[in-house]
């Protein structure tokens, strides 16, 4: 169980997950019966942390962003960040700090390949508070040297958040159904008017409602061009483009990449 070590000079408390005497340089925290909104914190190791069903937000100082099953968070140590998990299927690895030799600043969002989604479950063989036997120290060696590859190709695809909970309902129905959710419909269950949906969205999110529900498409298309077999006409299609060329050039501005080139290089990291 976690335990809150609050430094009183410090803008947020240190969160210590495992007495430091009794823990191992790196282990798994599985998350599965969490159902927090964290304060504001940091940890004294570096953060993996990877939603199996469902999704969590993840803040830090640049923003909020919503981590589906397709990315992954990365947290360095020591630094400041609250998430929210509400009894989804996740686990987080932590490293000692001096396991990644440039784990970069501030919290990345990263694409989840095969490989990684793979190594993130077998770590729950070792959880933080049990010392790996030899193989778990050679697997969490090799876990460290690539996460030094992961996070040097972070992912353009987040989804800002809101902790405004009229707001949120409207984004919220914007990802259970982004192919379908209309304005009207979000603003219904939000109880919001049309306009007034449109300016809380530019207010809070630094961005319209259109380019909210566009972004939430290309989302929920990354796991189908990682993991199917579907053409990139059908991706676009499930996620509600009018044609694959609409969804092609509004993937590329977005990420830089166009959806087939996205798709192979996910493929090539797995």
């Amino acid at each position: 169980m976690a335990r809150f070590d609050i430094d009183p000079d410090l803008e947020c408390g240190l969160v210590t997950l495992v007495d430091p005497a009794s823990r191992a340089f790196a282990g798994a925290l599985i998350q599965d019966e969490f159902d927090i909104d964290s304060p504001w914190h940091h940890h004294d190791m570096h953060q993996l942390q990877y939603a199996f069903e469902g999704s969590m937000e993840l803040e830090d100082d640049d923003g909020r962003h919503l981590l589906p099953r397709s990315l992954a968070g990365w947290i360095p140590a020591g630094t400041r960040h609250r998430n929210s998990l509400h009894r989804i299927s996740s686990v987080s690895v932590l490293l000692a700090p001096d396991c990644v030799p440039e784990p970069g600043e501030g919290v990345r969002i990263l694409r989840v390949s095969p490989l990684m989604r793979e190594m993130i479950a077998e770590a729950a063989r070792w959880p933080l508070g049990t010392r790996p036997d030899a193989t778990g120290e050679v697997f969490f060696a090799a876990f460290a040297r690539l996460c030094g590859e992961w996070i040097a190709d972070r992912a353009p695809l987040t989804l800002p958040t809101t902790p405004d909970p009229v707001l949120g309902v409207a984004l919220a129905a914007v990802r259970a159904d982004p192919a379908g959710c209309r304005m009207d419909d979000a603003a219904t269950a939000a109880g919001l008017s049309e306009r007034s949906l449109r300016r809380r969205c530019q207010a809070q999110l630094g961005m319209g409602w259109d380019e909210y529900r566009r972004r939430a498409r290309l989302l929920a298309s990354v796991e189908a061009l990682t993991e199917s077999e579907r053409s990139i006409a059908q991706v676009a299609a499930d996620v509600g483009f009018e044609s694959q060329s609409a969804f092609a050039r509004a993937f590329r501005r977005l990420t830089g990449e166009a959806p087939q080139a996205f798709r192979a290089k996910a493929r090539r990291r797995g």
